[in-house]
């Protein structure tokens, strides 16, 4: 008895000390508009400090960008056979499975972990919005974060695009998961030539140190599939950032 008391309060002991921890830990809210609206995000936690100061930010509007001498993107992308689709309330996300390397001008290579949808283009061409705008999010072994955009412009059903677009899911939280037999490379226009610059994740916590690659030819996707892509989610854009002393590199 006097042994099960002791484990009692030794139990009890160590539930209130984890008590402040964990209600410190409480997931910042923040969104597209209102008061959890990008203009607030500086405000809403220290950890998105970089959202209201940092001076590398994205998206960006592109225009005057500087023609380089850069390497050509170069992508070794696998086939995957399913793929796992998330509403997370802020985008639609598509976790792709571990092997799909970037080979970036850097000489870097970059393992790609998901992509995403923003309704319109987060990024603009001399002042103008896509109705669409697809990040594929990379990562390399030291940790460094490179993001290929592409555009989406209004057109043709896109048949690669129909394997996901046939189960999005439409309530925050909801997951599911799509035989794809689809190797994203499929996704891409034909043509890879890109701008690039420095920038940030366009999601709090507006981490920077991020290259950019944004395709010049954009995909397209049948009016019927971008509106049903912005019934569930529409206007999950950040608006463009100042571009400061950075430079838009244009590489053909």
């Amino acid at each position: 008895m006097a042994n099960r008391m002791l484990m009692r309060v030794i139990f009890l002991a160590i539930l209130l000390c984890a008590v402040p921890a964990m209600a410190g830990s409480g997931k910042v809210e923040w969104g597209y508009e209102g008061k959890t609206g990008p203009e607030h995000w500086g405000e809403l936690s220290e950890e998105f400090e970089l959202c209201s100061k940092g001076k590398e930010q994205s998206p960006v509007d592109i225009s005057s960008p500087v023609p380089a001498k850069m390497r050509p993107l170069k992508f070794n992308y696998k086939r995957a056979e399913k793929l796992h689709v998330v509403n997370n309330g802020h985008t639609i996300k598509v976790s792709y499975p571990a092997g799909s390397i970037l080979n970036a001008p850097n000489g870097k290579k970059y393992e790609l972990l998901q992509f995403h949808f923003h309704a319109p283009s987060e990024h603009t061409v001399d002042g103008r919005a896509y109705p669409m705008e697809m990040h594929l999010v990379h990562k390399s072994k030291d940790g460094k974060i490179a993001v290929v955009g592409v555009f989406i412009k209004e057109g043709k059903k896109n048949r690669a695009m129909e394997k996901i677009w046939r189960e999005l899911p439409e309530e925050e939280g909801e997951r599911e998961e799509v035989d794809a037999g689809l190797n994203v490379i499929e996704l891409l226009p034909a043509s890879k030539s890109y701008y690039h610059y420095k920038g940030s994740f366009t999601t709090p916590p507006c981490t920077e140190g991020v290259d950019w690659f944004v395709l010049k030819q954009p995909i397209e996707l049948s009016k019927e599939e971008i509106d049903e892509f912005r019934s569930i989610m529409d206007g999950n854009a950040r608006p463009v950032q100042p571009l400061n002393e950075r430079v838009i590199h244009m590489v053909k």
